[in-house]
């Protein structure tokens, strides 16, 4: 990722913006300023959602939730920080940030940038620091080497690509280490670090192929002093990391199989690969915006297309980590503000309430058209997502399986509220009700 399109680099050579790329790809949405119909979200115990309740039209099929199916082990929800680009986040910010009280977004892993040069390793650590604090994970991603490192060569037509020279494998290696060690050193031990950013969309930094990136990860990666990430593809180009899986030494020396999702449909979530060889390692998407970064977070119902698309990340790719781009900015989680977006409202909806540890279960993932559920476990308590696409309220029947719960509690986001808290009921068998508003994601809780 570079700078917004919509802030050039003066001076500086601009690849082809992400919009360009996007729109070539079928993938920018038509925006649309439909508002929203609101209703309130009545939780009801309830063994039926057979009749049509006053408001709402009953769902076609009750969604069951099943404890005992467990999938993936979630990491995190997070988001990027890069003060050279955009400014650092304040003190205030940053509590929001990875707070979980109510008003707070609850992400618990922080992204940040791997300078080329020492002597900007610091511009990121007082939110590194803060985030660590509050118990969130951190990472890095480097986007160039330090530059006597790289060579240029011939990259279609690109006259002046970048690429480290094959006799610095290990001098890059050392340098990646140096960074882990200088945040350790100041109080912050990083999860991970990736061997490279967008190694196939690097037309303004360091590009790699999937033989060098093997290469490396054989060669040079087993003496990094943390979790190694790889490839963090720029649209989930798996001919990046179907070689890495394939490559026994160099699977070994990696520990986070990672990708960006700018403009992967989500018929490309799934990795049968992965599942098949992917054993011991981790699966992460570690950098999107969705769907633009045009409009406005606060654009509503629009803002709601982030909920469905975490729920397709964690169901259908089963990624343990999901990561924004800027946390703070006019399209990101965070309004300019420092106030909540309603892209923010929307994972909030995930990162407050599935914390790292929970693991997915299993759960009817589309009990009606554009209703869309997922199901994650914590302890003895369930968390359930459930997302409205369509412009009417709906009664949607849960049945949790084997539960012992007496209550759910819930919280709301639809057109005018922001991740709304909307009480607490009781659970007859296993079963309730819910009225998911029209145009909503709600987030419930049993306990």
């Amino acid at each position: 990722m570079t700078q917004d399109t919509h802030e050039p680099e003066s001076g500086e050579r601009k690849p082809p913006s992400r919009r360009t790329v996007l729109a070539a790809m079928g993938a920018v949405p038509i925006l649309t300023t439909t508002a929203s119909v609101s209703a309130s979200a009545s939780v009801s115990a309830s063994a039926s959602a057979s009749a049509k309740g006053a408001s709402g039209t009953a769902a076609a099929t009750p969604a069951v939730v099943d404890p005992a199916a467990r999938r993936q082990t979630i990491r995190g929800f997070g988001g990027m920080t890069h003060a050279a680009w955009i400014g650092d986040l304040t003190a205030a910010q940053r509590d929001t940030a990875f707070g979980t009280g109510e008003g707070r977004l609850g992400l618990s892993v922080l992204r940040l940038p791997v300078p080329e040069n020492r002597a900007d390793w610091s511009r990121d650590l007082a939110t590194a620091k803060r985030a660590a604090e509050l118990g969130a994970t951190v990472f890095a991603s480097p986007w160039n080497p330090p530059a006597h490192m790289v060579e240029t060569f011939v990259h279609g037509s690109q006259t002046d690509a970048r690429r480290l020279r094959h006799d610095m494998y290990g001098a890059y290696a050392r340098h990646l280490n140096d960074f882990n060690g200088f945040l350790r050193n100041n109080g912050v031990n990083l999860y991970g670090i990736s061997v490279q950013n967008e190694p196939d969309y690097a037309h303004d930094w360091t590009w790699w192929t999937p033989g060098e990136l093997a290469r490396f990860l054989r060669e040079n990666a087993g003496f990094l002093n943390t979790r190694v990430i790889a490839p963090e593809s720029f649209n989930y180009t798996k001919t990046l990391s179907d070689p890495i899986l394939n490559d026994p030494a160099a699977l070994a020396n990696v520990d986070i199989i990672a990708t960006h999702l700018y403009g992967t449909p989500f018929t490309n979530f799934p990795y049968p690969l992965f599942k098949q060889k992917g054993a011991g390692k981790e699966l992460w998407m570690t950098e999107v915006y969705h769907p633009d970064s045009t409009s406005s977070a606060d654009l509503w119902p629009q803002a709601l297309d982030v909920a469905e698309h975490l729920h397709h990340a964690m169901v259908d790719a089963e990624f343990q980590a999901y990561v924004w781009w800027y946390i703070r900015r006019g399209y990101g989680l965070l309004r300019e503000d420092g106030h909540l977006s309603k892209r923010g409202a929307c994972m909030a909806h995930f990162a407050r309430f599935v914390r790292p540890g929970h693991v997915r279960i299993e759960a009817t993932a589309t009990p009606a058209p554009n209703i869309h559920v997922s199901a994650y476990q914590g302890g003895s308590s369930i968390v359930i997502l459930a997302v409205n696409k369509t412009p009417s309220p709906v009664n949607q029947q849960f049945t949790l399986k084997h539960s012992t719960a007496s209550r759910v509690s819930s919280w709301l986001t639809d057109a005018n509220r922001n991740v709304a808290r909307q009480g607490t009921t009781g659970m007859s068998n296993g079963s309730f009700t819910v009225t998911l508003p029209a145009r909503s994601v709600t987030t419930l809780v049993t306990a």
